[in-house]
């Protein structure tokens, strides 16, 4: 059984190595958020370096789901209700223009397949069709669908996001990485920074989601570590699902490759104190109900050829903190995506690197870190 992710199974990249001696910014982590950052800001007229503690996607980015989702963590009617108006529609387009820059980008790595969002019962029924309510008042693509004969009826509908997509995290992440190389970005694998004080740069950025957890006292108070488990199962014969699908506010969520493989994670609300953790590692209760799920989905019980995990960033008002740390001039975060990291993170590291440079954004006062933060 591989405790590796199926998603890091291809080899690494073998990047040029750049000099080092000297930068304009380092970047902690070098998953997507750091990549996309680290990239933007080399493009900028900037040297950059990017420090991760072990290789290029091996975090979160190469542990997740494989969803390309638009929007954020929270609900699209809830985002209106917690953020404004204004301000949900600026994120869902943000989201969706960064989705059609990762598809750019991705080649083979992305699959533009749509994402279903099913309701597990008639509560989670109620409150997604209230969702889909509102993406269509603000002129949102969203589908209805009540007729879902690949799944077992306790589902009780589902919106169907045409514009979203299946994603080799990993592989994308090292094509972002093999780009930033390109433009003269240094990166130091392997290399865990203990203190920002050990990096000699003008300008930090904070890019580790739910990991790097030390570095600033008050990003720990922030940014709640949060574990996720997955299981990648032999390719099946038959096509059973087109498209990624998630049920229980995404407690649940798999999606079938192209080989024909199932990728199913979640279920950490089995066991949610536990699962509170920057702990990497798989537990017997996630992954026997993660076991249970795959039998009810499939009527059988399929190989299991790997299990593994991985940690992300939680909010606690599931929007990610994307500026500079209040407090500390020439430090800047990027981090707390909730579990959307993967057009999020994407997205965010091109946002944060626009603010090391100077540019304004209306995402950034959304995002602010002061509204969280407590001045170090």
């Amino acid at each position: 059984m591989e405790t590796t992710p199926f998603w890091l199974a291809e080899p690494p990249p073998e990047l040029e190595v750049a000099a080092t001696d000297s930068a304009d910014v380092a970047v902690i982590g070098a998953g997507i958020t750091g990549c996309s950052a680290a990239l933007a800001l080399a493009r900028g007229g900037l040297r950059v370096r990017v420090h991760d503690a072990r290789g290029i996607a091996e975090g979160a980015s190469g542990r997740n789901g494989g969803f390309a989702l638009r929007g954020g963590a929270a609900r699209y009617d809830v985002a209106r209700e917690t953020y404004g108006a204004d301000a949900a529609q600026e994120l869902w387009r943000r989201t969706e223009a960064a989705l059609d820059r990762l598809e750019s980008m991705a080649g083979e790595a992305f699959r533009r397949t749509g994402s279903l969002r099913l309701a597990a019962d008639d509560e989670e029924r109620a409150e997604i069709l209230a969702e889909y309510e509102a993406l269509r008042e603000d002129g949102f693509a969203a589908e209805w669908r009540d007729e879902l004969p690949h799944l077992r009826p306790e589902f009780r509908g589902a919106i169907f996001h045409r514009s979203d997509g299946a994603l080799q995290p990993a592989r994308f992440v090292r094509g972002l990485a093999r780009l930033a190389a390109a433009e003269g970005v240094a990166f130091q694998q392997n290399c865990r920074i203990e203190s920002l004080d050990a990096l000699e740069a003008e300008q930090v950025v904070i890019a580790t989601d739910g990991s790097g957890r030390g570095l600033l006292a008050e990003l720990d108070d922030a940014v709640w570590p949060a574990r996720g488990q997955v299981l990648t199962t032999e390719p099946l014969d038959e096509r059973l699902f087109e498209c990624p699908h998630y049920a229980r506010h995404g407690f649940d969520y798999w999606q079938q490759l192209s080989d024909g493989r199932i990728v199913l994670g979640g279920f950490r609300d089995f066991s949610i104190l536990t699962e509170m953790t920057d702990e990497e590692t798989t537990t017997e209760p996630i992954q026997e109900a993660l076991d249970a799920f795959l039998v009810e989905l499939l009527g059988r019980m399929p190989q299991v050829t790997h299990r593994w995990a991985g940690i992300f960033g939680l909010t606690q008002d599931l929007l990610p903190l994307v500026g500079a740390v209040p407090g500390r001039p020439g430090t800047w975060v990027a981090a707390g995506y909730s579990g959307h990291g993967n057009v999020l993170g994407f997205m965010c590291g091109e946002l944060i690197a626009g603010a090391v440079l100077g540019r304004e954004d209306p995402l950034l006062e959304l995002f602010s870190p002061a509204r969280l933060l407590v001045s170090g």
